[in-house]
Parts: structure tokens; sequence; C-alpha cells
């Protein structure tokens, strides 16, 4: 797993260098000493706002040429200061994958957006279309070559947006949040796509990205920990896991790695826990593993779901297509009661999105009928049917309509006619638990794509309709703020609000569903318990979803897989529900 590499000189050197956005009073990075190397593949992770996705501004040329500021200390690229640079010459260098594919796109085909820079350097056409379609098979976006980049999904758009920067030779290639819109095993084999090109180029390559664990699905020469714009530190993969930082700063560890330490298994560098494949388990620590399974399926009681046995919402034989003859929904049949959190997981493509366009109205359904409280709602408008369902969608961009995000959040009360210190009240509680309070004057364009994702679920849930879909609601967003926002929905959840996520985050599967409904190729192909889908590789294949580190953990130590992912849930379920006192411990 781990690559042997003889770095000598430095592609890239910060020295002392600190960056102040215009807009801003206090420096956003804050004396960044860093040096990587030609060849080298390092991931940078921080929580939001630490100032990741700016280190990522300033390799390609969007700070200073894009986003204005103050620069004291020394950037260079190959041994170049950037700001000496123009912005074309620094493209010409690195290449870069935005975490907002949209703001990418220049061709009105998939194949000119893939072509772009080709052409611009008139590149022969026969030449041209050979580089554009081996990279198109390559991240598996060759079929939609004559479609719009527009039309496709979030996955889709998002390879479209990797082959687009695959096409052009550059040394360095740089990948903001590559996963943000993905489904599992896609994002998997896009990690498994950055490190093939990696080994076979020797290029530089950078991921900026919070979702350490799928990173880890492929090794990396070395992790730099950033947090409040400086460098918390510089770890291998092993030392990264077996320290304290990830905790420390809010971002969440591999799953795991949480196992592990949650059975007092010690966490050392000696055990090469940096990956699963690469974790050395002793006789004793496969013991601790065992014990502490059977200690919480014996003794932890499983947190009460808090639901009607009236179905609030039913799906009954619905059916849906854009086109004549091209299906997107079949014959789905679903019920939702009061209370339940449900996860819609499925392949980019698969019509989680459309489900819950017709759940809305935005679409009619072909055929088939939705019921709320038992009350057909088929003939309802988008505007009746909002007073029961709420829909944060998958593009913050999508929905945003006004300049300042008070106003964007409190927009639908003001709609409503509420009073102005109910308002302000509701606004002030539902940005401080999407962690937006701050930004509240701010205009919205100042704002990252995962913060802008936050005001725009805190425009829906101010409303407080009865079902909320949310598609994506982890996306963009660290671990700090995930569990902000999910505990938030868990404790509305608590008092009878029910939740439909439209999720590729496994995480979020596990922790906070209590049911799973599975969609591929327009269809419902399971509906059960998050741990009986995520242990059945049947499904897990069909619907491009992943099994997680849990379930390799639990084989090696022998024991069932189904068992063993519940038993984590559960305790996660009860560290979350119950005081540390109270807390089972070996």
């Amino acid at each position: 797993m781990e690559k042997v590499r003889a770095f000598q000189d430095p592609i890239i050197d910060f020295e002392n260098f600190s960056f102040k956005y215009y807009i801003q009073s206090e420096p956003t990075l804050k004396n960044i000493n860093l040096k990587i190397y030609e060849g080298e593949k390092v991931l940078i992770v921080g929580p939001s706002g630490s100032g990741k996705t700016t280190i990522g501004h300033t390799l390609n040329g969007l700070i200073p040429f894009y986003y204005k500021g103050e620069i004291e200390g020394s950037l260079k690229i190959r041994g170049v200061e950037t700001r000496n640079l123009s912005i074309f010459e620094l493209s010409k260098i690195v290449g870069t994958v935005l975490q907002d594919a949209d703001a990418q796109f220049l061709g009105l085909t998939v194949g000119e957006d893939i072509a772009f820079s080709l052409e611009n350097d008139n590149v022969p056409q026969d030449i041209m279309k050979r580089r554009v379609r081996k990279v198109a098979e390559m991240v598996g976006v060759e079929e939609f070559l004559a479609q719009s980049p527009f039309e496709l999904s979030g996955g889709q758009k998002q390879r479209t947006t990797v082959a687009g920067v695959l096409v052009d030779d550059v040394p360095i290639l740089l990948f903001d949040e590559p996963l943000a819109n993905l489904d599992p095993l896609t994002g998997k084999k896009a990690i498994e796509i950055i490190d093939e090109i990696h080994s076979n180029t020797k290029k530089t390559v950078i991921i900026i990205e919070h979702r350490i664990e799928d990173v880890l699905h492929r090794s990396v020469d070395r992790v730099v920990v950033i947090n409040d714009g400086r460098i918390v530190g510089e770890f291998s993969p092993h030392e990264l896991v077996s320290v304290h930082v990830l905790n420390e700063i809010g971002l969440r560890e591999p799953l795991y790695i949480s196992a592990l330490k949650y059975a007092d298994v010690e966490v050392t560098v000696d055990k090469s826990p940096g990956y699963i494949e690469t974790l050395k388990l002793s006789e004793r620590d496969v013991q601790h593993l065992k014990d502490w399974k059977e200690l919480v399926s014996k003794n932890i009681e499983r947190v009460p779901i808090k639901k009607d046995d009236v179905p609030l919402l039913k799906v009954e034989n619905v059916n849906f297509s854009y086109d004549p003859g091209r299906p997107v929904l079949k014959n789905i049949n679903f019920e939702v009661n009061k209370g339940e959190i449900i996860a819609l997981v499925g392949k980019n493509g698969a019509g989680k999105s459309t489900l819950a366009k017709v759940l809305c109205g935005f679409v009619n359904v072909d055929s088939g009928n939705i019921y709320i409280n038992g009350e057909n709602i088929n003939n309802r408008t988008i505007k009746e049917r909002a007073e029961y369902i709420g829909f944060v969608m998958q593009d913050p961009n999508q929905m945003i309509s006004k300049q300042i995000v008070y106003d964007e959040v409190s927009l639908g009360l003001h709609l409503r006619k509420l009073g102005k210190e109910e308002i302000e009240e509701r606004v002030n509680e539902i940005a401080a638990v999407c962690g937006i309070k701050e930004f509240l004057k701010w205009p919205i364009q100042a704002l990252s794509y995962g913060q802008k994702k936050r005001v725009t679920i805190a425009s829906i849930l101010v409303l407080k309709p009865s079902i909320v879909i949310l598609d994506e609601p982890t996306a963009g967003q660290d671990f700090k703020h995930y569990s902000e926002i999910m505990n938030f929905l868990s404790y509305l959840n608590s008092l009878g609000m029910t939740f439909i996520l439209i999720t590729h985050d496994m995480h979020l599967m596990l922790e906070y569903a209590h049911r799973t409904i599975v969609l591929s190729s327009g269809e419902i192909i399971a509906n059960d318990v998050p741990s009986k889908i995520l242990t059945n590789r049947e499904v897990i294949e069909k619907a491009n979803l992943k099994e997680t580190s849990l379930f390799e953990l639990a084989e090696r130590i022998g024991e069932n897989p189904t068992e063993f992912v519940q038993c984590f849930i559960d305790y996660e379920r009860n560290l979350r529900g119950k005081n540390a006192n109270e807390i089972i411990h070996l």
C-alpha cells in the first residue's frame, strides 16, 4: 500500500505566506510554511473555513487574479513567484477540479467541455478526439459526450470536470473536494483513477478533501492538516490516525479507527493503522473488539424511534419519465411514517432527485398516487405541497435568490407574513445550529460552497414543514458542521419531524437513518435498516454503494458484519443520546 519515493526539489514552496481577502478584517491564511515536492501526492485536510480551499486558490491563480486581497510572504511554483505569473501561465502548470462543477463548465456539450483547453492550444482535431475519448472512458462519461453538461447528475458533472483537467498535460493536479457529489462506488473509483494517474505519470497531486477515510482508499505520501488558517501539522496516514488532531479540530476519523478506540484498542503507528488494508491486529486487539461487540449487543438499549404507525407519506405505483419510452421511475411503492429518518440512496442517475421532484410537485407523475396523511395530493400545486414538504436541493446556487444571508434564510417567513420579532428569533436559532450565525450580514457570494449549503438548509428548516427532503445535506461539510446539522435534525426528529435524506454519505446513513430505501435504475431494490443494506453485497453492487471499513474489520476478526455494524450504530447513537457517565466502557 505504501509508496516509496525520493523527493528532492520542491515544486511548490510557501514561505511565511499570509493572505487576507479585502472583505475580511483578519487573514484567512496565516504564516504558511509548506513545501510540496515534485511527484508527491499530498492530502490537505481541515474543517470548513480553515483556509484549505484558499490554499488551493493561491496555487491555481484564483488568488490574486480573481479573489483580491493582501499577500505577505512568498509562494513559488517551479521556483517562480506566482505573483509574477499570469493566470494563463499558471493554468499550464496547475490543473484544477473545482468543488462546484457548474462553475467550471464552458462547452455546450460534455465533449466540447473536455476539449476546451485543447481547442485553445490548436491541437489537431484527430488527436483532440482521441484524447477526449480516452479521458472520457477513463472517468466513465463516454456515453454523455453529446449531451449538455448541465443535464448531467451531480456525480456525472464531477467526472466531466475531472476529464477536462486530465486531458491537458499539466505537471500539478489540484483536486478541490473531488468526492463532494459522487456516489460511494464512483467516489472510490475516482480515488483509484487519481492514484493511477499519479502512479503512471509521476505528476504532483494535491487533494483538498475532508472525507479522509474515502481518500485513504489509496495511499498518499503526506497529510497536511490546517486549522484557523495555520498548518497544525504534517503527518503520514499512520501518524494521522494515531494522534488526536482530527478530533481536536472537528474532522471525522475513519470508522474502523473509531471502533478500535471504542473497544480500548490502542492505536499506534507500529500497527500501520493509516489504511484498513495495512492495519495489524494482535490477538489481544481482536479479543478486545469481540468483547466490546458482545458487551454492546447485550447491554446498550437501542434508542427508540418515535414514529406513528399510520403513514405520513404513501407512494403508490408511481411511474415517471422525462421523455416517452425512457422511464426514470418505475412502479415506486413505499411508505414513510411520521417521525422516521429515511435515507434514499443509489448510484448517480438512479432517480433519487427525480423522486424528490415528484413528491414536491415540480414534475407530475405519469401514473400512480402520492398521499399525505391519507389524502391524495396528485392535484395539489407546488405551493400547496410546500406546506407539508420542504426540499433542500443538492446545488445551493440553484436555491439562493437573495444577496444577503439573513434575507435568504428569512425569505419564506416573510412570504408567510410572520412578525418581525418571530422571524428574527427563528432565523437566529436556526443560523446558530447550522453554523452560519456569524455570516447573517454577509453577502452570499462571499461564502464557500459548503457555507452556501448550510444557508439553504437553514432557509427550509426555519419553515418547519412536516417532511423535509434534503438532497445531499452533508456534501461539502466537515465533521463538525455535519454533526451540528445532523444532531439538530435528530432533535427535530425527536419532536416528530420526518426527514428523507438523499445521500451518498454512508456515514450519515449508518449513524442517523432509521431505514434505507435503495434505488437502482429507477426501481426500489431494497428497503431495510442500514446495517443490513451495507452488508448485502448484491445490493451494494447494484446501487454503487460500498462496504464500509467496519464490514472489513468485522470479517477480519471473525464477527458477523451485520451484527458488528449494528453494534457500532447502537453505540454511537448511545454516545449522542446519553451523558458520558452513562456510556458503557470496557
